[in-house]
């Protein structure tokens, strides 16, 4: 019996650094990809149980045909109650009644969507398909990062702020001074009226989590809100990055979209990364690619950084005819020093997708 969670990081006031590879810090990401999300729940593990047992963890992920279980990305929610928006990335393919090549403005402005509500997420992909007496009329503007959506109320880019914090490095040797720029986000949120909250989180982070194995649900859960008072992302030092946990019951929207049966292929919700991989999983496939790294702080008793081995993975929106299964990819960094012996170091290449219907070719 499989179990399907939705899960709300709320940061209310706090605010957040998630880097990427190839930009500095004064650059931040809004949210957090799915092998981000996985490694801090696994280093939040090790952490409560243990390095050894963390590995044993690990080994299942390994060894089992299904993995314990899968996580998606992380992506933005606005509102509350039955008033929140859910965004979820853009298919890489046209939905069905699609007008290619008829409306030259809105494919122009549609193209650059990286993400869409819910609502028009399903009924592209999984219902009726795109609606001219509608979709066309629809008032869609492109940002200068093409991710915003404008419907109602509700817009994407106004779900979150990005800012710059000046900051000051003192080298350890020379007591030289440097200053730099360290970039943060912040979600909407405003003063609670309810006793003993201090905030109301108005949007934030959400991920789905899809559970093989039943009884793990509440170790994960225990995990993830021990993560939550460690925080998440860069600047964990200075306080950033903390969430509090909400588990929230999936809507009937959510229930029709994880359980469509008309479907002809599946979109990544999540990154994806598999050696060998199947040859079928291309076909007919439309995709991006996104190269992982960065650093990992070394155990070893002089505190050295050493950078962990790049891979390249499938990107959310991905579409494949196939349902993509994925894997952990070993990412230890090259043992030339001798300095590095303690554990392996794993990326999570393990896929969550949706089923979409899509044109076919």
């Amino acid at each position: 019996m499989s179990i399907w969670k939705l899960v709300k990081l709320k940061f209310g006031r706090n605010v957040a650094h998630f880097g990427e590879l190839g930009i500095g810090m004064e650059g931040t990401n809004e949210r957090v990809l799915s092998d981000t999300l996985f490694s801090a729940w696994i280093s939040s593990y090790a952490k409560l149980f243990g390095k050894d047992a963390a590995t044993r963890f690990l080994d299942k992920f390994n060894s089992q045909p299904e993995p314990p279980f899968r996580l998606s990305s992380t992506f933005i929610y606005q509102g509350t109650g039955e008033n929140t928006t859910y965004y979820l990335p853009r298919p890489l393919k046209f939905p069905p009644n699609y007008p290619v090549g008829n409306d030259l403005d809105f494919i122009k402005a549609y193209k650059p969507l990286k993400y869409l509500p819910l609502d028009i997420w399903q009924r592209w992909y999984q219902g009726s398909g795109f609606s001219d007496s509608e979709e066309l009329k629809a008032k869609i503007k492109g940002s200068a990062n093409g991710e915003l959506f404008q419907k109602g109320t509700f817009e994407y880019s106004k779900s979150f702020e990005i800012s710059k914090v000046p900051k000051i490095a003192v080298d350890r040797v020379t007591r030289a001074t440097n200053i730099y720029q360290t970039g943060f986000v912040q979600y909407q949120w405003e003063a609670s009226q309810k006793e003993f909250e201090e905030v109301e989180s108005l949007s934030g982070l959400y991920f789905l989590v899809h559970f093989a194995e039943p009884n793990l649900e509440n170790i994960f859960f225990a995990v993830l809100y021990f993560m939550g008072s460690e925080g998440i992302g860069g600047e964990r030092s200075s306080g950033a990055g903390q969430f509090k946990v909400e588990q929230t019951e999936l809507t009937k929207a959510w229930k029709q979209l994880l359980n469509f049966k008309d479907a002809n292929h599946h979109c990544l919700i999540s990154l994806f990364w598999q050696h060998p991989l199947p040859k079928e999983n291309l076909n007919h496939a439309s995709y991006e690619l996104q190269k992982r790294g960065g650093w990992l702080a070394s155990p070893v008793s002089d505190g050295r950084q050493l950078r962990r081995k790049s891979v390249q993975m499938f990107t959310e929106g991905s579409v494949f005819s196939v349902t993509p299964q994925g894997q952990l990819a070993n990412v230890t960094p090259d043992n030339k020093s001798g300095k590095f012996l303690d554990h392996k170091v794993y990326r999570s290449g393990i896929s969550l997708s949706l089923p979409i219907k899509v044109e076919k070719e």
